[in-house]
């Protein structure tokens, strides 16, 4: 390989692919692509340390000289225009070209637009990079109320974020509930209860006809039930697109998200995707799915290294998923894709409890608030192919580990290509 591998893209995914080509071995040479000016850097901490904390700085997800020490080259602040497939070649912004035998797409996703009148007003901002948090925390400093566009994940965190820091917060979601795509009700349920005992005003069933603005800043978020909500700062969350356009114009198969088999190879088996972007059919579930979470990007690089040098393995990783919002440290594993019955444990009120998510008798998820050995031991459950029977999950711990133990005692260790 004498143009070695271009990785596309400097995120979690990215990064962590260069890192395990050569601990796999590879010696050709490792190019990395970003198009951020900055070192690549942990993004879970912009929604809630960095953007309350005004002398928070980046964490680098290497330092400098882990690029350097292993011959990798990145080179930040690079917009790929074209994939010359035929040519085997990059070209940039610029007119420059870069050939490769190998090429990596961890080209992430992008925040959702809101398709409503307002949203060019400074103020109205969404958060998926260093310099979108350094604008939050730039703009939260200087504002009373903030509305917040969207019920999941992220919106959730900022809003437990700055309702901390004084601020006056709304959430506006358009479904039923917070969190209903990735939750079950009760949890979604048990976080609006806390968010709202925190003084964050939650607005469900609802949606923003326009903002308003004053001077070409945002003054106000206007509901479709006509109920004006001030506002020195909007933040929209309302879900993200995967970056495809790269893959898509150069004929790679598409399909919300890159389509990859279980190699992580791509419609051109000489290019890979891994992260957010990448598409594939769920081993566990048999869904097509598009996982976006630091877990998943990390071990599908992991695998597309392994791939590069010549392995044959599966992609069988147990997903797994985190969110602090408040005082909630939220833990799910597993996917409750076909789950159809539940066992609870632990006590709300406490702020401590696991739901336990089953298919038939199948244990397919386990969603955690303040319970970490819950997760901890469905991560091992999972991993391991084992579903434990109701009765151990409400009998505890300790007949879950002993299940579990005679199970593994019971069961071949699978050989990896």
């Amino acid at each position: 390989m004498n143009n070695g591998v271009i990785i596309v893209g400097a995120g979690h995914a990215g990064v962590q692919a260069a890192a395990s080509l050569r601990e796999e071995g590879f010696e050709g040479p490792v190019v990395l692509i970003g198009d951020e000016n900055e070192l690549p850097y942990h993004k879970p901490p912009l929604s809630k340390t960095f953007i309350k904390d005004a002398e928070a700085k980046p964490q680098p997800l290497r330092g400098e000289a882990f690029y350097t020490g292993n011959a990798i080259d990145y080179r930040p602040g690079l917009w790929i225009d074209r994939i010359d497939l035929a040519g085997r070649r990059l070209e940039l912004s610029g007119g420059k070209q870069l050939a490769f035998d190998r090429l990596i797409l961890a080209t992430g996703s992008r925040p959702r637009k809101l398709p409503i009148a307002g949203t060019e007003l400074d103020g109205v901002v969404s958060l998926r990079s260093i310099a979108d948090a350094r604008l939050i925390r730039e703009l939260s400093s200087d504002c009373t109320d903030v509305v917040i566009l969207g019920g999941g994940f992220i919106g959730l965190e900022i809003a437990a974020t700055l309702r901390a820091g004084g601020r006056n917060v709304t959430v506006v979601e358009a479904a039923d509930r917070l969190l209903g795509r990735v939750v079950a009700p009760a949890i979604g349920s048990h976080v609006r209860q806390r968010l709202e005992t925190a003084g964050v005003r939650i607005l469900t069933d609802t949606t923003v006809s326009r903002l308003e603005g004053n001077n070409g800043r945002v003054s106000a978020a206007v509901t479709a039930s006509g109920e004006r909500l001030p506002a020195q700062l909007v933040i929209v969350g309302i879900g993200v697109v995967p970056n495809i356009e790269l893959a898509e114009a150069a004929g790679i198969a598409t399909g919300n998200g890159i389509r990859v088999d279980a190699q992580m190879r791509t419609s051109e088996p000489e290019i890979l995707s891994i992260g957010d972007v990448a598409s594939y059919r769920h081993w566990f579930t048999g869904n097509d799915v598009r996982l976006e979470s630091v877990q998943n990007a990390t071990d599908q690089a992991r695998l597309a290294a392994r791939t590069i040098v010549g392995h044959s393995d599966a992609y069988s990783a147990v997903p797994w998923f985190w969110s602090d919002i408040g005082d909630i440290k939220m833990q799910m594993v597993g996917l409750n894709t076909g789950a159809d019955n539940h066992v609870a444990v632990g006590e709300p009120t406490e702020n401590k409890f696991s739901i336990y998510h089953f298919a038939d008798e199948r244990l397919v998820a386990i969603e955690s608030v303040n319970r970490p050995a819950d997760h901890m031991m469905g991560r091992k459950m999972l991993g391991a192919g084992f579903s434990p029977t109701k009765a151990a999950v409400s009998a505890g711990a300790d007949a879950l580990k002993a299940d579990l133990a005679a199970f593994q005692a019971a069961t071949p260790v699978p050989a990896t290509a």
